[in-house]
């Protein structure tokens, strides 16, 4: 089953999407210029062969609900992330604001 539902965060609108797959949920809440995800993204991936596409991310671990997503703290985050002022231990709903700021983007 996949859910799509748009979720308020500090008063911006983010899209939730959960993925039930057997075994496991994917979870990850989507702005305009970045995502979180679940354990289940490849940071490392992201930062070495798709660095010229300037993904801005953060991955949460241990996380199974698309609430708990937005309380838990980033573990590894893109270095285009970074660039933004997102960091590990930020809260997932913290680094989904930054990545709402289209100020901040190129």
């Amino acid at each position: 089953m996949i859910i799509i539902k748009p979720i308020e965060v500090k008063g911006h609108q983010v899209i939730g999407i959960e993925v039930t797959l057997p075994k496991t949920t994917l979870l990850a809440i989507t702005t305009e210029h970045g995502y979180i995800m679940c354990g289940a993204l490849d940071i490392r991936l992201l930062n070495e062969k798709l660095k010229e596409r300037r993904i801005v991310a953060g991955r949460a671990v241990g996380v199974r609900t698309i609430e708990q997503l937005l309380d838990a703290p980033l573990d590894m985050i893109t270095l285009e992330a970074e660039l933004h002022g997102i960091h590990p231990g930020m809260k997932g709903s913290d680094a989904l604001v930054k990545m709402t700021d289209a100020v901040n983007y190129r």
